[in-house]
């Protein structure tokens, strides 16, 4: 496989610096880099504007996160319980939104369909998210980000802003905050806020696209293993 070599640059975030995916190897020995491994930050509950960020101590709050997007997947899975338990595998799911892991097209699946959760709702049983990779500057881990259906396109919304002006998504520095709003029937919920404060160096820019690619190629390629193995 060919690599692309990181450019030494001068920056604030350190994962940039070429040794960084050293280090990863490093510490991870043999062990695979699956999904599991990473700090996984929530929509939070009852509309908090306020994001649970796991730290070294403990569980620290944040009124917002700021870091490049390094990637993003659209999953969706779905249950055939209305609450499952947590960590409970679902039925169903889909890694892209678009075929499903039976190889079935999710686009004519009855789950899909608006309204199919129960019949008090214009919800999909089909619940579909976005998973956003997020460096942040003193880490050269990215942390997942779980973005709900509720705020789907409110993302897709911000990334059709960059393409307008050209720029990669992983080309920016992007802050997320959270605003209290409420559904239909008076439940507050969380929406997501996306807004682009930096926009990065050419090398910088270089540099994370790098890191980027083949910092996923090492998740692919153990949820790949995992997948194999299961």
């Amino acid at each position: 496989m060919e690599e692309t070599e990181l450019v030494e640059v001068k920056t604030n975030y350190v994962a940039l610096k070429n040794n960084a995916l050293d280090i990863i190897r490093e510490n991870l020995k043999s062990q695979p880099l699956s999904y599991q491994l990473f700090d996984i930050i929530k929509s939070p509950s009852g509309g908090s504007t306020v994001f649970s960020v796991p730290g070294l101590s403990g569980d620290e709050a944040a009124k917002e996160l700021t870091g490049i997007i390094l990637n993003y997947t659209t999953p969706r899975a779905y249950w055939d319980t209305p609450d499952p338990v947590e960590g409970t595998p679902p039925v169903c799911f889909s890694r892209d939104s678009v075929i499903s892991h039976e190889g079935k097209p999710c686009t004519t699946c009855p789950f899909n369909d608006f309204g199919s959760k129960n019949g008090d709702s214009n919800a999909k049983a089909c619940k579909e998210s976005v998973t956003l990779f997020l460096l942040r500057p003193e880490n050269i881990m990215p942390i997942i980000v779980r973005i709900p259906v509720s705020s789907k396109v409110r993302f897709q919304r911000y990334m059709t802003r960059l393409v307008g002006r050209m720029i990669p998504l992983s080309s920016v520095v992007t802050r997320i905050t959270l605003e209290k709003t409420t559904n239909k029937t008076g439940q507050p919920y969380s929406l997501f806020n996306f807004e682009a404060i930096a926009e990065l160096t050419p090398d910088e820019a270089e540099n994370a696209r790098a890191f980027g690619k083949r910092f996923m190629e090492f998740v692919e390629a153990a949820e790949s293993e995992i997948r194999a193995a299961g």
